[in-house]
C-alpha cells in the first residue's frame, strides 16, 4: 500500500519517479480500509526537503498512511513560499482536536538557544502533552527528541566543543527490540548537530532504555515506553547529499566547520559521497510504522485512552 499525500506536493513527484508507492485522495476514496493517520510537525527552515526525506521513509510500507503536514501557529517560516505553507499545511491549532495513530517532531536548527528561549517553546510543550492524549507513538528526531526527552524526563543537552559532523557507527544496543527488527550488530548514521545527550543522564532517568549509540557520538535512539515515544537524535532521513549541502554552505559562509566524518571516500570532499544508511533508514520507519499498526486502536477515539 502507498502513502496518501497530495498529487500536487512537490514529495509526489520526487517519490513516484524513485518508484516510492504514492497515491492521490481520489485514489485512496477507492480502498475500503482505514489508513494510518500520521502528522509531520516539521520545524526545519527547508519544509519541501524535509517533508519529501520523510515520506520516503514513511511511505515505504505495505500499509496505506495519509500524512498530515503541521506547522506551529505563530511562527512564520523564511525558506519556504507562503503558497506551499497555504496549500498543504496545518496549524497545530487547527489540529488540536485531530487524533493520530503517529506522529513526527523533526529537528530545528536551534540548539544554541536553551530550550525556553525558543520563540514557538511553548506552543511546543502543549504538542509534546498532547501527544499523550492524541496520539498512539510520536517519533522525536533530532532536536525534537532532545525537545521531548527533556520536557518529559528533564535531561538537558549540553554544548559540544565542536560540530558532531559526518557519518559514525553506531551500535545495536537492543537487539530483541521490535524497532530495530532486521538491524545488524551496528550501522551508519548521519549526524550533524552542536549539541549531545549524556548517557548517563539517560540511565538516570526513569523509564528510558538506549536501543542505538555510538562510541564517538554518544546515545542516537531511545526507548520511551511509558510517553509511547521514541527519540532519536542524529539524521537517519538525510538524503545522500543532505551533509554536503550543509557543508557546502558553512563554506561559503565562512563558518568555520570540519569534513564531515566518514562521508566523502577518502574524506575528500571533491569525491560523490556514498549513502550507506539508506537500507537501515528504512528499517527503522517501517519497523515503527508496523509497531503502529500492531498496537493502535482501530476506532480512533480510544487513542491515548490505554
Amino acid at each position: 500500500m502507498p502513502i496518501k499525500i497530495p498529487s500536487d506536493l512537490p514529495a509526489f513527484d520526487v517519490l513516484s519517479n524513485e518508484g516510492v508507492m504514492v497515491m492521490s485522495d481520489r485514489q485512496a476514496a477507492r480502498q475500503d480500509i482505514r489508513p494510518l493517520q500520521i502528522g509531520l510537525l516539521n520545524l526545519m527552515p527547508m519544509k519541501i526537503q524535509t517533508e519529501t526525506q520523510f515520506a520516503r521513509l514513511i511511505g515505504a510500507t505495505p500499509l496505506q498512511i495519509e500524512l498530515t503536514l503541521i506547522r506551529m501557529s505563530e511562527h512564520q517560516t523564511k525558506n519556504t513560499a507562503s503558497e506551499h505553507m497555504e496549500a498543504f499545511y496545518h496549524s497545530f491549532q487547527e489540529m488540536k482536536e485531530k487524533k493520530f495513530d503517529g506522529l513526527v517532531i523533526t529537528g530545528a536548527p536551534i540548539e544554541h538557544l536553551p530550550f525556553e528561549d525558543v520563540t514557538y517553546w511553548d506552543e511546543l510543550v502543549e504538542v509534546m502533552d498532547w501527544t499523550q492524549t492524541n496520539v498512539h507513538s510520536t517519533f522525536g528526531v533530532c532536536w525534537g527528541g532532545m525537545a521531548m526527552i527533556n520536557h518529559f524526563h528533564g535531561v538537558q543537552k549540553h554544548m559540544l566543543p565542536h560540530k558532531a559532523f559526518g557519518c559514525f557507527r553506531h551500535q545495536n544496543l537492543a537487539p530483541s527490540s521490535p524497532y530495530l527488527r532486521g538491524f545488524s550488530d551496528d550501522c551508519v548514521i548521519p549526524v550533524s548537530r552542536w549539541t549531545e545527550m549524556r548517557q548517563s543522564e539517560i540511565d538516570d532517568a526513569h523509564g528510558l532504555t538506549t536501543l542505538l549509540g555510538s562510541e564517538e557520538s554518544g546515545p542516537c535512539l531511545v526507548e520511551d515506553p511509558e510517553h509511547r515515544a521514541i527519540y532519536i537524535f542524529n539524521h537517519f532521513e538525510y538524503d545522500s547529499g543532505t551533509l554536503k549541502q550543509e557543508y557546502d554552505r558553512d563554506i561559503e559562509s565562512g563558518t568555520e566547520i570540519n569534513v564531515p566524518i566518514n562521508y566523502y571516500p577518502d574524506d575528500n570532499p571533491a569525491l560523490t559521497p556514498q549513502n550507506r544508511w539508506r537500507s537501515h533508514a528504512h528499517l527503522l520507519y517501517g519497523n515503527w510504522i508496523n509497531e503502529i499498526y500492531q498496537t493502535t486502536h482501530y476506532d480512533m477515539d480510544l487513542i491515548g485512552t490505554s
